[in-house]
């Protein structure tokens, strides 16, 4: 399957927000098991800008505080990154999967040395079923 980017620029601050999407010959389980964010999970695998991915704290089954690092990129130019996002993960009646998150600081993550700490605008991911 294709998939379609498409960005606009964002009424909040000065960059774009974008949006990736694709059909895939999947069931909606399998496709969400690759990309929910969870410690563990199939992201760290598959992803190359995502290194590590660790709860900090879960707040309810639904709601936690995480940190996700990034390697370094283009030659060493751009250094790792960590991000700590508070995310809420639900599931619909018509099977639709859903994790959302933004930044927030948490006192039992403050910032590594060897980290620059990044800053997550609000963003998620939607897993949809499709007919067939």
């Amino acid at each position: 399957g294709e998939v379609a980017v498409s960005w606009r620029p964002s009424s909040e601050f000065a960059g774009n927000l974008y949006k990736g999407e694709g059909i895939l010959p999947a069931s909606p389980q399998n496709v969400w098991e690759c990309i929910k964010p969870v410690a563990g999970g199939l992201r760290t695998k598959w992803d190359q800008n995502v290194k590590d991915f660790e709860v900090i704290e879960a707040i309810s089954d639904t709601v936690s505080i995480c940190r996700t690092t990034t390697p370094s990129a283009c030659m060493r130019i751009i250094s790792p990154r960590e991000f700590v996002d508070v995310v809420v993960m639900k599931q619909y009646e018509d099977g639709t999967m859903q994790s959302a998150a933004t930044n927030v600081e948490h006192p039992l993550c403050p910032p590594q040395p060897n980290l620059v700490r990044g800053f997550n605008y609000p963003c998620g991911c939607f897993c949809i079923p499709v007919p067939g």
